[in-house]
């Protein structure tokens, strides 16, 4: 489908070949394109360009899981910077919700919107307008801020703490045995995503989300996820140590609501670190919001680095 709107035309890219056209904007995932269209992550139809004449001054993609008919996440929206301010936000929003009409289907919730940002956004001025003006196009929409988030790597040569000898690990025995635990720690939750979902379903509606979302997705093996007991067997939480389509990560890490603030989330979230850095592995990445001081504090004793942050905005 191709609009035209006065000087604007806004449209999905035709394939491959329009890469180059596309990639005109900068962004950090601009690299990745390539790889996700030939592995059916992106669609043509879920990559769309404002064009004034053969200028590209405004873009907009969606990612989905490879053989989903739906998209799962809109991660890529840009502007033309250089261009007037008030003209800059309203070619946005005409791009969204043109490309928005086509790609979400009728009657249902957008997928959110994620974008990679530096750790000091706020302080730069030029950094912080970009990402302020991509949120008042979205807002437009009807999109609004859920949480800001950071994302955390470690490095090989960090120290990983030895077992404590509180805990004791075993393997995730199956599905239910894990989906019971994501349950259970919904109860008192920190995590946005996670408190947004409570608003609409079930905490075990939710962790079945959850897992059919993300953790089923995971490209490595499940006999490295870990839950964490006290001796006598009584679950204190667990680790999904994994390998999603681009990293190594943390994927979930969590303690049981009737053992937290004991400290048990430094020796989880070692074992989880320990598994992967087994696996001789360039980095693990991980993530947590920004708000959620105990966990953000967790990763820090455990020498994760904060080397950029996400804006996540939903729509009700």
């Amino acid at each position: 489908m191709t609009v035209e709107q006065n000087d604007l035309t806004i449209r999905p890219i035709t394939g491959h070949e329009e890469l180059n056209l596309f990639s005109r904007l900068p962004y950090v995932l601009n690299e990745e394109l390539a790889d996700d269209l030939a592995a059916g992550r992106r669609r043509p139809q879920w990559m769309w360009a404002a064009l004034r004449g053969d200028h590209l001054v405004a873009r907009a993609a969606w990612w989905g899981r490879n053989g989903d008919d739906t998209p799962f996440l809109l991660d890529i929206f840009d502007i033309d910077d250089s261009s007037a301010d008030h003209e800059r936000i309203e070619i946005g929003v005409r791009l969204l919700q043109t490309a928005m009409a086509e790609v979400v289907p009728a009657g249902t919730r957008p997928p959110g919107y994620n974008r990679m940002i530096p750790p000091d956004w706020r302080e730069a001025g030029a950094t912080r307008r970009v990402v302020e003006d991509r949120m008042a196009a979205l807002e437009r929409t009807g999109a609004r801020l859920l949480v800001e988030r950071l994302r955390l790597e470690w490095r090989p040569g960090t120290p990983i703490p030895d077992p404590g000898g509180r805990l004791a690990f075993r393997p995730v025995r199956d599905t239910e045995d894990i989906l019971a635990l994501m349950t259970l720690v919904l109860d008192g939750t920190l995590d946005a995503h996670s408190r947004d979902d409570l608003t609409r379903m079930s905490p075990r509606e939710a962790a079945v989300r959850h897992y059919e979302d993300e953790l089923a997705h995971y490209r490595s093996p499940r006999d490295w996820w870990r839950v964490a007991t006290l001796p006598d067997g009584e679950p204190v939480g667990f680790v999904t140590p994994a390998r999603n389509d681009y990293n190594p990560i943390i994927g979930y890490l969590a303690v049981l609501p009737a053992h937290r603030g004991n400290g048990y989330i430094d020796d989880i979230l070692a074992e989880g670190t320990r598994i992967l850095s087994a696996q001789d592995v360039p980095r693990i990445r991980a993530a947590t919001d920004l708000g959620n001081v105990p966990m953000a504090s967790a990763f820090q004793r455990a020498g994760y680095v904060n080397f950029e942050r996400t804006i996540d905005m939903t729509w009700d």
